[in-house]
Parts: C-alpha cells; sequence; structure tokens
C-alpha cells in the first residue's frame, strides 16, 4: 500500500471543521522527536497555576488512541470514538478519500480543539513540509523544532540527509522560532537554513545540556547501583542536568529520569523551545506565567517516554513457560542512528555490571521491512555488543528473530520475515545463540519471552528492533497487570 504524502486532501477537508486555534508546539526529526515532545508536555504539565496541555505522537504504542493525550494522560476510548466517528462522516458526506494518518490526526486536533486546551504538543508522523499534522494554520504555531536528522524513510522523503532534512524543516513558519537540535551530519545545518531563510523563520540553535555533581541540598540520595540480579534488580540512577536558559538569570538543575546521553541533546531541545516561548514578541501570556525555573525542573524531573530505553522487571509467569523473573530493557531503536545509540548505552550498562560469572544478553528483536534500510544496516551498530574498553566480562549473547503484531490502521507496516533476520544476525554474530519464530502460531514475543527465560544466571533482555514490537511486550506488561517501572 502505498502513501501519498500530500496536503490537497487536508485543505479541502478542514473548510469543514471548526478552525483550530491552539497554541502549539510543533516538533519533527528522526529520531527524539517523541522525547522532546514527552519533554515539553511535562514541563507544560507542572507549570503554576496549571495549564490544560494536549499532545499528539506518532505512531501509537498499544492502542490507536494513546497517542493522543491530555494533561499526560490517555483520553478514554469514548472522547476518541466520538471524534473519529464525526471526522469519518465529514469525510464520507464531501468525499475527501481522507487517509488513516489524516483521519487519525484530525481527530486529534479536533479534540483538544472542543477541550480548549492551552496548549498543544504536535509530533509529526513522517516528514514535515507535507505530513498530516502542518495542515494546522501558521497562527497557532509558537515554536517549531527539529530533532536530529538522519536518513529513515528514503523512498518518500527523498535519498540523501539534506533533502530530509529540508523535507522536515518545512514546518517552519513566517516570524516564529525553528529550533535545531544537535546534528551527526554538517550538511542538514546549511538545508534547514536555506529553508527557514526562505520561509521567514528564526533559526535558533539548541542550548547545550551539561551533567553535573550531586547535590545535597537539592537531589535525593543515590540509589543503590545497577544490577543485572532479577532478584536484586535496581535501574541506573538518573542523570543530574544542569542548563542555562537565555531567558533565567540562574541555571535550571534538575534530575532527568530518561536515559542515554541522547536524552541531554533532547532536553535542550526542549528547554530552547520554552525559551523561546517565553521571551518571543509573540509569547502568549497565559502560558509565559505559568512557568518558571521550579516548574521546569519539576517538569524535567517528571518525565516519563515508555519504550525508550525503558527498563521493566518481568516476574515469573508460569502459565506462559517464563520460568524465571527477567530484567528487559525495551527500546524502539528501529533505524541505524537509534540503534547506535542503544548500542552505545548497552556497552555502558556493561560497564556497570559488578558480576564475576557470564552474564547472558538475549536480543528480542522484530524489524519493519522498509526499503532501502536493510536489516544489516539497522543491526549492526548492536550486533556483536562492544564490551567496554578493558573489560574481563564474559557475555553469552542469544538473539531470538521473530514479527510483530501488525499495528492497527497501518497496513502498510510490514515486519521483516524472521528467518531473513536470521540471516542478517547470524552473518554477524555466528557464535550467537539463535531462536527462530518462523511457523510459531499466535503471539510471537510470548514464544521469544519464554525461550529467554530457559537461561539461568545474571543477564539482560533487549527487546528492540521496532516500536511496534516494543508495543507488543506493553500489551503483554498490560494483560499480567505487571507494574511498569
Amino acid at each position: 500500500m502505498s502513501i501519498d504524502l500530500s496536503l490537497d486532501r487536508l485543505r479541502r477537508f478542514v473548510q469543514y471543521l471548526p478552525p483550530y486555534t491552539r497554541p502549539t508546539f510543533h516538533i519533527a526529526g528522526t529520531n527524539g522527536k517523541g522525547s522532546v515532545s514527552a519533554i515539553l508536555t511535562s514541563i507544560l504539565c507542572s507549570s503554576t497555576p496549571s495549564l490544560s496541555v494536549g499532545r499528539y505522537n506518532s505512531p501509537h504504542l498499544v492502542s490507536i488512541h494513546d497517542c493522543i493525550s491530555i494533561n499526560d494522560s490517555t483520553i478514554d476510548a469514548a472522547t476518541y470514538s466520538d471524534a473519529r466517528s464525526r471526522i469519518e462522516y465529514l469525510d464520507q458526506v464531501h468525499g475527501t478519500k481522507l487517509s488513516k494518518f489524516e483521519l487519525l490526526t484530525l481527530t486529534a486536533l479536533s479534540i483538544f480543539e472542543k477541550a480548549k486546551v492551552d496548549v498543544v504538543v504536535l509530533e509529526v508522523g513522517m516528514g514535515g513540509r507535507l505530513d498530516a499534522t502542518n495542515i494546522i494554520p501558521d497562527e497557532s504555531v509558537i515554536v517549531s523544532a527539529l530533532t536530529s536528522v538522519d536518513l529513515d524513510h528514503q523512498s518518500f522523503l527523498g535519498t540523501t540527509v539534506a533533502e530530509i532534512a529540508r523535507e522536515k524543516a518545512g514546518i517552519a513558519r513566517k516570524g516564529r522560532v525553528f529550533v535545531l537540535g544537535p546534528q551527526k551530519h554538517p550538511e542538514v545545518l546549511e538545508a534547514v537554513q536555506d529553508v527557514i531563510r526562505n520561509i521567514g523563520g528564526e533559526l535558533v540553535t539548541s542550548i547545550a545540556v551539561a551533567r553535573r555533581d550531586w547535590d545535597g541540598d537539592l537531589d535525593a540520595p543515590v540509589q543503590s547501583s545497577f544490577s543485572m540480579t532479577p532478584t536484586n534488580f535496581n535501574e541506573p540512577p538518573p542523570t543530574l542536568v544542569a542548563a542555562h536558559m537565555p531567558c533565567f538569570p540562574h541555571d535550571i538543575r534538575a534530575t532527568l529520569p530518561l536515559f542515554g546521553d541522547h536524552q541531554l541533546e533532547n532536553l535542550g531541545v526542549a528547554l530552547t523551545a520554552i525559551s523561546a516561548l517565553l521571551t518571543h514578541p509573540s509569547a502568549h501570556i497565559n502560558i509565559v506565567k505559568s512557568i518558571s525555573p521550579k516548574t521546569i525542573s519539576r517538569g524535567i524531573q517528571s518525565v516519563r517516554w515508555p519504550g525508550r530505553l525503558s527498563f521493566h522487571l518481568l516476574p515469573a509467569k508460569p502459565k506462559h513457560g517464563i520460568t524465571r523473573p527477567l530484567i528487559v530493557l525495551a527500546d524502539g531503536a528501529h533505524n541505524s542512528a537509534s540503534s547506535a545509540t542503544l548500542g552505545s548505552y548497552i556497552t555502558h550498562l556493561l560497564s556497570l555490571a559488578d558480576v564475576e560469572s557470564p552474564v547472558n544478553l538475549t536480543y528480542i528483536l522484530s524489524l519493519s521491512h522498509s526499503p532501502p534500510k536493510t536489516p544489516l544496516q539497522t543491526l549492526t551498530p548492536i550486533l556483536p555488543p562492544t564490551l567496554p574498553s578493558q573489560s574481563s566480562l564474559k557475555i553469552h549473547v542469544r538473539i531470538a528473530c521473530l514479527r510483530f503484531t501488525p499495528p492497527d490502521e497501518m497496513p502498510w507496516v510490514k515486519s521483516v520475515a524472521p528467518e531473513d533476520l536470521r540471516d542478517a544476525v547470524a552473518s554477524l554474530t555466528p557464535e550467537a545463540e539463535i531462536w527462530v519464530a518462523d511457523g510459531v502460531v499466535g503471539n510471537q514475543l510470548h514464544h521469544a519471552l519464554e525461550w529467554a527465560a530457559k537461561e539461568n544466571g545474571d543477564g539482560l533482555v533487549v527487546v528492540a528492533g521496532s516500536l511496534y514490537l516494543v508495543a507488543d511486550l506493553y500489551r503483554f506488561l498490560q494483560q499480567e497487570k505487571i507494574k511498569v517501572l
């Protein structure tokens, strides 16, 4: 099934809807835009007096409507169904033939407008210039932002990083701030500068966020060290951060619970967007007066973003054949850049491991079929795992290859066949123990977890390769009423 990237249908259709007027942060990027959206939402929700905050993310995680939230809580199914039915009815009456994503996006925008939320954080689905979210009017945009740009979705966005950057920068608005996050590819800056110059926007690079030392007057006591033993499991400690925002005389000092060095860059993008909100001539006074250094720090400390370097302690579930507890690290890494981030973080975790016996490192993997991207390109940054320098740690690598459950309303999303995935991982890690779900009936993740539990000893189970596989994990956790850490 092809994807028709165009705003023509939406431009015809929105005339039948009440105007969208909500002040909006619009976020694009290859990697990190969801994290920036989560950080922004948490900061805005922590405001005093409180603000009502809508957020729209793509894709959804467990259910179709969980991509729409108000005040950091997923909207209820009835609210979603009512709004979606109205949009579908108008689409049928006027014969516009909107795509599934266009219907979903308009459903989110109509919910936010009806609720009269104070502010919206809107994540682009794919690209930017022709993405359905870009139908919002210029006057509603507070700040646009672009996180890290890399190769992905080349069939739709262009074959080079510069071409992709131009498409993503297409969300910029005349007279509005456009925040550019740190970039690995130097050509992104020139491409974005060209687009912003032609649109008439104001380009601002994101501020730097640094690690800081523990402060006994500010920070909670240091928790126990990270452990790969399920019976004595502790997450790694959160990151102590500091950043200077031009709108405040003193540094923002906070505790960031999102893991990975890349989250410091994402935090920098979010803080720059907040700073632009507070200082730009177009600032919305009712929003500005609710935000202070204290509320920003509180929002940073409260942020949660499931499925991105997220830890979960899975207890033994004998009825599913899971015979012992498992420590699971879930991450939606789905391209070479995000896989490199995951690989680096796994190496960091191995450096924290305080064990003398061999460690089991079990990967449960599923990938989307998305040419020209290949399984080898996606998996090379994580396989084989890189040991910390001068480490004598022994690792037993095990890899499960499977399919994810097809996501709702996304029939174009297909998973790589498990046997093709096996060929890729075998070429990268010939010594690994490999399990293939080919021919397995039912939820393949359940079977993979059962296989992972058969190996005794300390270790980590990494569920990665696709956010749709991570969604399967969260459905399992929900069904079994397992608390999400």
